[in-house]
């Protein structure tokens, strides 16, 4: 029998951002979504004083002043290093785990010569010593009462972090404790539709039939439901899906107007897009471009465009799809609007071994290893610290970050300074 453990580090933002900035306990934090707009992510004060997920910052600025919220800029370079450190300290507890988020991750703890309970504390303390991360682990025979227990040891601070609903003895009480729509699998439409019938809680759910549940909510509906009762149905993905695309996009940071401009940005966004591919050991064979104006400004008039154009032979080399994307952008690009954002997504995506030999022009060996140095490079000495020229140096579009913390794990210049 499997004993699932669900490990999710609490308020994952807000807690790298106290990480390197203990003054911080205590006092409420938000972080915002990219160009600063909404708030995305809150400490327990902050959501004690009432923010709300995607609230605009312009309209909480009064009040997040008047109550001294700490704000920061989302920092993914930071939030993805701590995801990296806590997700190599889970490894060492368990052989078989899966990466489900930044902040997630399953372990099936099944065998270990420890009690359930006290492992999965033991891993909650190793976590937070070496990786400053609190984390919540919620333990069950099923990847849903894994989460259903994570979700409820959220809510009660007494529980120490720590639930194991993997004994039938009690479960039914702590599921009645369970509102229906925190139930992993149940999603916002029938949430509703099964309290307008009365169905509040995930105990109430695991009392439907089993006929009702097949037909209304399909097989994905009775997956839940025979895992509520304890019954696995999902099992464990050892390994992380190939991506089938990859797309880097960002907003800008002011309205771009000029041709040069957008291709400045769309350069960058080809190069990590082109980054990324590399990192997953993949050949894109087709790049698309898309830009947009910003369709909430009333009273602007309003553009949308995309084309893709196919790479042969498929390709990872930044050169090749920084031309292909620059040619797409000169297509598509009208002068007279103001552009709010441009994006790069790189489709046809295969694996570097199984790739079919080409007759046709290719980078060849050269460009390969020109693109292995480039990488590790910035791999050693920080992003962009080699990158495309056609990306420009200024780069008055950059998404506005007046919030963001020092990449301290990252950077070498954002280090942070100790005194003895």
């Amino acid at each position: 029998m499997p004993v699932y453990a669900l490990v999710d580090c609490n308020n994952f933002y807000c807690s790298c951002e106290r990480v390197f900035a203990p003054h911080l306990a205590g006092r409420p934090v938000v972080v915002l979504t990219n160009n600063d707009g909404c708030i995305i992510a809150r400490s327990p004060e902050a959501k004690a004083l009432g923010f709300k997920m995607a609230e605009p910052e312009f309209q909480a600025r009064a009040r997040l002043k008047r109550h001294n919220v700490a704000v920061f800029s989302s920092n993914y370079a930071l939030y993805g290093d701590l995801s990296a450190r806590v997700m190599s300290t889970l490894s060492e507890f368990t052989p078989r785990m899966e990466v489900y988020s930044i902040d997630e991750a399953f372990l099936d703890i099944a065998g270990m010569p420890e009690e359930a309970g006290r492992y999965a504390a033991r891993i909650r303390e190793t976590v937070r010593k070496r990786t400053g991360i609190p984390v919540s682990i919620g333990i069950g025979p099923t990847k849903t009462l894994a989460k259903a227990a994570n979700k409820l040891a959220k809510k009660r601070p007494e529980l120490g972090g720590v639930l194991d609903m993997s004994s039938l003895e009690g479960r039914e009480k702590l599921l009645s404790g369970l509102d229906v729509e925190d139930v992993w699998g149940i999603g916002h439409r029938h949430s509703k539709r099964l309290k307008a019938m009365g169905v509040m809680t995930a105990q109430d759910f695991t009392r439907l039939s089993r006929e009702w549940v097949l037909k209304k909510m399909t097989v994905v509906g009775l997956h839940t439901w025979l895992e509520l009762r304890g019954i696995p149905c999902i099992s464990m993905e050892m390994a992380p899906k190939p991506k089938q695309t990859i797309v880097s996009s960002r907003s800008f940071g002011k309205p771009v107007t000029t041709l040069e401009e957008m291709g400045e940005a769309m350069t960058r966004h080809a190069s990590r897009a082109a980054e990324k591919l590399r990192g997953e050991k993949g050949l894109a064979g087709a790049v698309l471009v898309f830009i947009q104006t910003n369709n909430f400004i009333e009273g602007e008039p309003q553009y949308w465009a995309s084309q893709s154009r196919g790479l042969n032979p498929p390709t990872s080399h930044t050169p090749e799809i920084v031309c292909r994307g620059r040619e797409i952008l000169e297509r598509i690009f009208r002068m007279g609007f103001r552009y709010k954002k441009v994006g790069v997504m790189l489709s046809g995506i295969e694996s570097e071994a199984s790739a079919q030999f080409s007759l046709l022009p290719s980078p060849g060996e050269r460009g390969k290893q020109l693109m292995d140095a480039l990488d590790r490079v910035n791999a050693k000495w920080g992003r962009e610290t080699l990158f495309v020229a056609a990306t420009g140096t200024k780069r008055v579009w950059s998404m506005r970050q007046n919030f963001r913390s020092p990449r301290y794990t990252t950077v070498w210049g954002d280090l942070p300074y100790v005194t003895i």
